[in-house]
């Protein structure tokens, strides 16, 4: 994956919550990164637990200047938001593969119930670590997608425990609209019409405006609904 300034949050910074991020510094007259990005590719190709991200430094210079990069290629290992380990050089595949080895310790019990992900095993994963987000995430779906309000109800507890991210606002959307959406969902035009009545109540009614929002989050950024009705409710409220 490809990751720009404006994507590093999301890409990097929240991935590693879930796995270690390993991230490629280089540029294009770069001649020791275009030897290193492909045992990059299929070392890390190869491992679990590990994603690659790769970063223009030229086309790309805030996140450069985060990893004050004075030589290239530049490679970061990222976890839970921090730097765990790095090199400078193209390395050859066997020192490549020995420094990835290093970032994959061995699965925990956690872990091992997370990789179940039925419900039993993702509330035992929980007993033992109340905040671990992938199970967090793993659970809250599967509560949301029963159906059952109660279910919805325990998610929004659940999401409660983690930091906001755009994972636990879908989610929580999700739940909050649970009894509305149904097994179905509602239909576009359905979708169209709750927002447009809402619309008129936005500025005085917080139940409504969270409403509206949710909705939104449920369509999502890449429906282009999406930034019309957003634009109607900044209208609207300012």
């Amino acid at each position: 994956m490809d990751v720009t300034d404006a994507t590093f949050e999301t890409d990097v910074l929240e991935r590693s919550n879930q796995v270690t991020v390993v991230v490629d510094l280089w540029a294009a007259w770069c001649g020791p990164c275009k030897t290193l990005g492909p045992i990059l590719e299929k070392v890390v190709g190869e491992a679990s637990g590990v994603e690659l991200v790769k970063v223009d430094v030229d086309a790309n210079p805030r996140t450069s200047a985060t990893f004050q990069v004075q030589s290239i290629p530049a490679v970061y290992a990222i976890r839970d938001r921090k730097v765990v380990d790095s090199f400078v050089g193209a390395l050859p595949e066997p020192s490549v593969r020995q420094w990835i080895a290093g970032l994959t310790p061995p699965p925990s019990e956690v872990d091992r119930l997370i990789a179940v992900g039925d419900e039993a095993t993702l509330r035992q994963a929980l007993e033992l670590e109340p905040g671990n987000e992938r199970a967090v995430l793993a659970l809250a779906g599967q509560l949301i997608a029963s159906g059952d309000p109660a279910g919805s109800q325990e998610a929004l507890a659940l999401l409660a425990r983690l930091p906001e991210s755009a994972e636990t606002r879908h989610l929580a959307a999700q739940a909050r609209l649970s009894g509305e959406l149904g097994e179905g969902g509602l239909s576009d035009d359905g979708i169209e019409a709750k927002l447009d009545a809402l619309l008129d109540n936005v500025r005085g009614d917080d139940a409504a405006r969270q409403e509206f929002i949710d909705l939104l989050e449920v369509l999502g950024s890449d429906d282009p609904r999406t930034a019309t009705y957003r634009k109607a409710l900044t209208a609207r409220l300012f």
